[in-house]
Protein backbone atom coordinates (compact mmCIF):
# COMPACT_ATOMS: atom_id res chain seq x y z
CA UNK A 1 0.00 0.00 0.00
CA UNK A 2 1.22 3.86 -0.59
CA UNK A 3 -0.35 7.06 -0.92
CA UNK A 4 -0.44 9.83 1.66
CA UNK A 5 -1.05 8.49 5.27
CA UNK A 6 -4.34 9.55 7.54
CA UNK A 7 -3.57 8.10 11.06
CA UNK A 8 -6.42 7.26 13.42
CA UNK A 9 -7.54 9.58 15.94
CA UNK A 10 -9.95 9.08 19.03
CA UNK A 11 -13.15 10.18 18.48
CA UNK A 12 -14.48 13.55 20.44
CA UNK A 13 -16.83 15.99 20.37
CA UNK A 14 -14.63 18.83 20.46
CA UNK A 15 -12.11 17.29 17.28
CA UNK A 16 -15.74 15.78 15.26
CA UNK A 17 -17.72 19.00 16.14
CA UNK A 18 -16.79 21.24 12.49
CA UNK A 19 -18.17 17.86 10.84
CA UNK A 20 -21.47 17.22 13.05
CA UNK A 21 -22.06 15.60 16.38
CA UNK A 22 -21.46 13.02 18.25
CA UNK A 23 -24.02 10.82 19.55
CA UNK A 24 -23.46 9.52 23.14
CA UNK A 25 -24.49 9.64 26.88
CA UNK A 26 -21.90 11.01 28.29
CA UNK A 27 -22.23 14.42 29.38
CA UNK A 28 -25.49 15.02 27.50
CA UNK A 29 -28.65 16.07 28.93
CA UNK A 30 -30.40 13.64 30.36
CA UNK A 31 -33.77 13.43 32.41
CA UNK A 32 -36.14 10.90 33.99
CA UNK A 33 -39.36 9.64 32.19
CA UNK A 34 -41.74 6.66 32.51
CA UNK A 35 -42.72 7.44 36.57
CA UNK A 36 -38.52 7.08 36.88
CA UNK A 37 -37.97 4.33 35.52
CA UNK A 38 -36.86 5.05 32.21
CA UNK A 39 -33.78 8.10 31.47
CA UNK A 40 -34.18 10.08 28.60
CA UNK A 41 -30.86 11.40 26.93
CA UNK A 42 -32.38 14.26 25.09
CA UNK A 43 -31.85 15.85 22.07
CA UNK A 44 -28.04 14.13 21.15
CA UNK A 45 -27.76 15.27 17.38
CA UNK A 46 -29.22 17.70 14.84
CA UNK A 47 -31.45 15.59 12.42
CA UNK A 48 -31.27 18.25 8.79
CA UNK A 49 -33.32 17.78 6.28
CA UNK A 50 -32.99 20.09 3.07
CA UNK A 51 -35.17 20.06 -0.29
CA UNK A 52 -38.64 19.06 -1.86
CA UNK A 53 -40.74 16.79 0.39
CA UNK A 54 -38.25 15.66 2.39
CA UNK A 55 -38.46 13.47 5.36
CA UNK A 56 -36.39 11.49 7.97
CA UNK A 57 -35.81 8.01 7.60
CA UNK A 58 -35.10 5.76 9.87
CA UNK A 59 -32.92 2.46 8.72
CA UNK A 60 -30.65 -0.59 9.94
CA UNK A 61 -27.34 -0.78 7.92
CA UNK A 62 -25.63 -4.28 8.53
CA UNK A 63 -21.59 -3.50 7.07
CA UNK A 64 -19.41 -6.10 6.46
CA UNK A 65 -15.83 -5.59 8.69
CA UNK A 66 -12.97 -3.15 7.19
CA UNK A 67 -8.98 -4.38 7.44
CA UNK A 68 -6.57 -1.32 8.84
CA UNK A 69 -4.82 -0.10 7.33
CA UNK A 70 -7.56 0.64 4.78
CA UNK A 71 -7.29 2.31 1.41
CA UNK A 72 -9.16 5.66 0.84
CA UNK A 73 -10.36 5.86 -2.78
CA UNK A 74 -14.17 7.56 -2.11
CA UNK A 75 -15.54 10.29 -0.21
CA UNK A 76 -19.35 11.50 -0.66
CA UNK A 77 -21.81 13.89 0.89
CA UNK A 78 -25.73 14.48 1.63
CA UNK A 79 -26.69 18.37 0.29
CA UNK A 80 -30.21 17.91 1.50
CA UNK A 81 -29.48 16.31 4.63
CA UNK A 82 -27.55 14.67 7.84
CA UNK A 83 -26.96 11.11 8.13
CA UNK A 84 -26.86 9.47 11.60
CA UNK A 85 -25.32 6.49 12.53
CA UNK A 86 -25.86 4.78 15.79
CA UNK A 87 -23.91 1.43 16.47
CA UNK A 88 -26.24 -1.43 17.81
CA UNK A 89 -23.00 -3.13 19.19
CA UNK A 90 -20.32 -2.76 21.35
CA UNK A 91 -18.07 -2.86 18.20
CA UNK A 92 -15.66 -0.21 16.91
CA UNK A 93 -16.20 1.37 13.60
CA UNK A 94 -14.25 4.48 11.69
CA UNK A 95 -15.46 7.61 11.13
CA UNK A 96 -14.06 9.03 8.09
CA UNK A 97 -14.59 13.32 6.99
CA UNK A 98 -13.51 16.16 4.84
CA UNK A 99 -13.43 19.52 5.52
CA UNK A 100 -15.16 21.04 1.88
CA UNK A 101 -12.27 23.01 -0.43
CA UNK A 102 -14.76 25.19 -3.04
CA UNK A 103 -16.73 22.02 -3.85
CA UNK A 104 -14.53 19.03 -3.59
CA UNK A 105 -13.17 17.22 -0.28
CA UNK A 106 -9.96 18.48 1.32
CA UNK A 107 -7.31 16.24 3.43
CA UNK A 108 -9.31 13.72 5.27
CA UNK A 109 -9.51 12.88 8.99
CA UNK A 110 -10.42 9.07 10.56
CA UNK A 111 -11.92 9.13 13.89
CA UNK A 112 -12.20 5.43 16.12
CA UNK A 113 -15.37 5.21 17.70
CA UNK A 114 -15.20 3.76 21.61
CA UNK A 115 -18.38 2.18 23.10
CA UNK A 116 -21.54 4.01 23.00
CA UNK A 117 -20.14 6.27 20.35
CA UNK A 118 -22.37 7.26 17.39
CA UNK A 119 -22.23 10.08 15.05
CA UNK A 120 -24.56 12.54 13.17
CA UNK A 121 -22.77 13.72 9.92
CA UNK A 122 -24.24 17.39 9.06
CA UNK A 123 -25.63 18.07 5.97
CA UNK A 124 -23.28 18.24 3.17
CA UNK A 125 -20.25 16.91 4.79
CA UNK A 126 -17.78 14.75 2.75
CA UNK A 127 -17.35 11.53 4.63
CA UNK A 128 -16.42 7.92 3.97
CA UNK A 129 -18.55 5.07 3.63
CA UNK A 130 -19.61 3.32 6.58
CA UNK A 131 -16.55 1.63 7.95
CA UNK A 132 -17.24 -1.49 11.08
CA UNK A 133 -14.04 -2.77 12.24
CA UNK A 134 -13.40 -6.63 13.58
CA UNK A 135 -16.96 -8.10 12.17
CA UNK A 136 -20.23 -7.68 10.86
CA UNK A 137 -21.91 -5.00 12.40
CA UNK A 138 -25.66 -3.31 12.49
CA UNK A 139 -25.73 0.46 12.48
CA UNK A 140 -29.23 2.62 13.55
CA UNK A 141 -29.28 5.27 10.87
CA UNK A 142 -31.64 8.22 10.63
CA UNK A 143 -31.22 10.33 7.44
CA UNK A 144 -33.01 12.54 4.84
CA UNK A 145 -35.70 11.02 2.23
CA UNK A 146 -37.93 12.89 -0.17
CA UNK A 147 -37.52 14.20 -4.09
CA UNK A 148 -33.74 15.39 -4.99
CA UNK A 149 -30.23 13.99 -5.67
CA UNK A 150 -29.03 13.61 -1.98
CA UNK A 151 -25.58 11.92 -3.17
CA UNK A 152 -22.47 13.23 -4.13
CA UNK A 153 -18.91 10.94 -4.86
CA UNK A 154 -15.54 12.06 -5.24
CA UNK A 155 -12.58 9.82 -5.80
CA UNK A 156 -9.21 10.82 -5.29
CA UNK A 157 -6.79 11.43 -7.57
CA UNK A 158 -4.17 9.49 -5.10
CA UNK A 159 -5.63 7.32 -2.53
CA UNK A 160 -4.76 7.65 0.79
CA UNK A 161 -3.72 4.79 3.24
CA UNK A 162 -5.70 4.79 6.68
CA UNK A 163 -3.67 3.36 9.39
CA UNK A 164 -3.33 3.48 13.45
CA UNK A 165 -0.47 5.76 14.80
CA UNK A 166 1.58 3.71 16.34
Amino acid sequence: MSGPAIFIEPLTAEAFAPFGQVIETRGAHHYPINAGMTERFHDLARVELGGANPRPLISIFRGQPYDIPLTLKLVERHPLGSQAFYPLSERPFLVIVAPDLDGTPGQPRAFLTGPGQGVNIAINTWHGVLTPLERESEFLVVDRGGDGNNLEEYLYPTPFIVRHAD
